[in-house]
């Protein structure tokens, strides 16, 4: 999003026009209440990061090494789950039994600077990885907008970046280890134990434990990242112009504003302009602020958020990828994210914009918009096709129900694929009819966990 300080100076006068404003900010702005601390057994609470999702497990585990995870996996007490940072919205980590952590289990292991590639222990955090890779000269090829992610819980839900020529996180894996809940220990890549490779690289955690990871990277280069304003119209016009002139691309259609904005990345020789403070979270805000003083009337709002957005000049940064591809996100939400079609997208998009308008004035989050190119991995929601990914958000205070009602019906109804890691309400009878390969997939969980001791309340829903 373009970041601008003071930018919605004035409105404190807008808010004092009428007791409409009052009360509608009084209504909205609430803290959630937390589950407790502790449950009657004494167990501490453990609780995802936006705050939806929570449990109590008997154990916690941060295993050192394959060797111990392998050999103690079998008297550990079940359902065993294992937790990166915590950043998915759906219930795929929450356990009464244990609570398997793979921060013990980081960094570097080899690296190769003739292929580009590097072996990689799975508990490190994308944030982490960027700027070792980047002191051997290498960089991963494209990044999510949070890098808080552990690699491994970000190949298990398929986390990705956007550009039409680049893949999900995953696509990118040459190699990976995974420790069964057997405490078989399998090393698979596409010539060896390839059906796993190919099932466990979006696993969710239900065939193994992915305990290390072989990256296919390139040598590290600058990129000029551009953000800038425009007409949402515009931007959905130019998509595919935009598709095809950028290395990555992606854009923010700002509810109730009619504006979007485009944030662009190229390769460049030029010299390094770091940008400055992330200020994203402040114009977030400054967004909310405009909804809680006149959101009561969307004319009004999207009257005076147009007259004081549309002149904003441009932000451009440079430097290396793994410094500007991600962003820093403090502002807690709520989400839910499909992939669709490419030919599908922007007609979902102008259809979820003209709803959230009619229905759904307490929203104020940017909808996020991106491409993702297709590859193999059974399990991936961009197997075998492009994907156009559209992402709504929902602040952690405000009702995030209205995902579920108004916009996944159009999601499902263009033959949307959901983020694993995000909001949805898709059972294992969907998601068979989404994915060619998921029953061999299921067979395969089957035979290496058939007592079903890596799964939860929620995966069993997903996979039997």
């Amino acid at each position: 999003m373009i970041s601008r300080r003071n930018l919605f100076l004035g409105l404190g006068a807008l808010g004092t026009a009428g007791g409409g404003a009052i009360a509608y900010r009084l209504l909205r702005n609430h803290e959630p209440l937390a589950p407790p601390t502790m449950d009657g057994n004494g167990r501490l609470l453990w609780r995802n990061w936006s705050g939806i999702q929570h449990s109590y497990p008997a154990t916690r585990w941060a295993p050192q090494s394959v060797d111990e995870l392998a050999a103690k996996i079998t008297t550990v007490t079940e359902p065993i789950r294992a937790v990166g940072s915590g950043h998915s919205f759906m219930p795929l980590v929450s356990t009464d039994g244990t609570l398997l952590t793979l921060d013990g289990i980081t960094g570097i292991v080899s690296h190769d600077a003739m292929q580009q590639t590097a072996v990689v222990k799975a508990g490190t955090r994308l944030g982490d990885l960027g700027p070792a890779l980047a002191s051997i000269g290498q960089e991963m090829p494209n990044l999510p907008d949070i890098n808080k992610q552990s690699i491994a819980g970000a190949l298990a839900t398929a986390t990705h970046g956007t550009g039409r020529t680049f893949k999900a996180l995953h696509g990118e894996v040459l190699a990976l280890q995974l420790v069964t809940a057997q405490g078989q220990v399998f090393d698979c890549n596409p010539a060896q134990n390839s059906d796993l490779f190919n099932a466990a690289l979006v696993g969710l955690g239900v065939f193994g434990i992915v305990t290390q990871v072989t990256l296919q990277n390139r040598v590290l280069k600058r990129i000029h990242k551009r953000t800038y304003l425009a007409p949402v119209e515009e931007a959905i016009d130019q998509w595919p112009a935009l598709l095809s002139q950028h290395r990555n691309v992606e854009f923010y259609a700002v509810p109730f504003t009619k504006l979007a904005a485009i944030i662009t990345a190229d390769e460049t020789e030029l010299p390094a302009k770091p940008r400055g403070p992330d200020t994203d979270a402040q114009t977030l805000m400054d967004l909310k602020r405009l909804r809680d003083l006149v959101g009561y009337s969307s004319s009004l709002r999207r009257r005076v958020a147009y007259a004081m957005m549309k002149d904003l000049p441009a932000e451009e940064a440079i430097d290396e990828g793994w410094k500007l591809l991600s962003n820093e996100r403090p502002v807690r939400f709520n989400e839910m994210e499909y992939h669709l079609p490419i030919e599908s997208q922007m007609v979902a998009l102008q259809e979820i914009l003209a709803i959230i308008e009619e229905h759904r004035p307490d929203v104020f989050f940017p909808i996020e918009v991106r491409v993702v190119e297709q590859d193999n991995a059974w399990l991936s929601p961009f197997n075998r096709r492009v994907s156009g990914s559209i992402a709504v958000h929902a602040y952690y205070q405000d009702d995030y129900q209205f995902l579920y009602e108004l916009v996944e019906p159009v999601f499902r109804k263009h033959g949307g694929r959901p983020h694993w890691g995000k909001l949805n309400s898709l059972r294992n009878a969907d998601f068979a009819a989404l994915y060619p390969r998921w029953r061999e997939a299921m067979q395969l969980r089957a035979e290496l966990d058939p007592q079903g001791r890596l799964l939860n309340e929620y995966l069993r829903t997903v996979v039997t």
